[in-house]
């Protein structure tokens, strides 16, 4: 394997990660949404800090809402950040990508240069 196909490898696992993660981000926030609404419609309504509730009645669904509040806040902020260090990592590959079919694109240019000097002509006429 050389190196420009193990960058290439490495740059699409890097874009599957980062499409993973987005997926995770949008999971966070349907849980996150789910909690959110599953502590308001309960019968009375939790005291809030910002957006989790802290304290709240004994009621089964209570529990759930923070649960799932709490699991989709955290994945939204872990899918953030695995994408943006996917993203970043990509971003190494493709430049490191970038220096190796430069170098590849001036030897081919040097090498076609190099086969292509002007040469005279064989003519096909008989001499005499």
């Amino acid at each position: 394997m050389s190196f420009r196909e193990y960058l290439h490898e490495k740059a699409e696992e890097s874009r599957h990660n980062e499409t993973i993660a987005y997926l995770i981000v949008i999971m966070g926030a349907v849980f996150f949404i789910g909690g959110v609404l599953e502590n308001l419609l309960l019968g009375t309504p939790p005291d809030w800090f910002i957006v989790i509730p802290y304290h709240t009645t004994p009621v089964a669904g209570a529990v759930l809402g923070l649960t799932l509040t709490i699991s989709g806040f955290s994945f939204i902020i872990f899918g953030i950040i695995a994408g943006l260090a996917c993203s970043r990592a990509r971003g190494w590959y493709m430049h490191e990508l970038r220096n190796a079919n430069s170098l590849a694109d001036g030897k081919m240019h040097e090498k076609v240069k190099r086969t292509t000097i002007r040469r005279k002509p064989k003519s096909n006429l008989p001499s005499g």
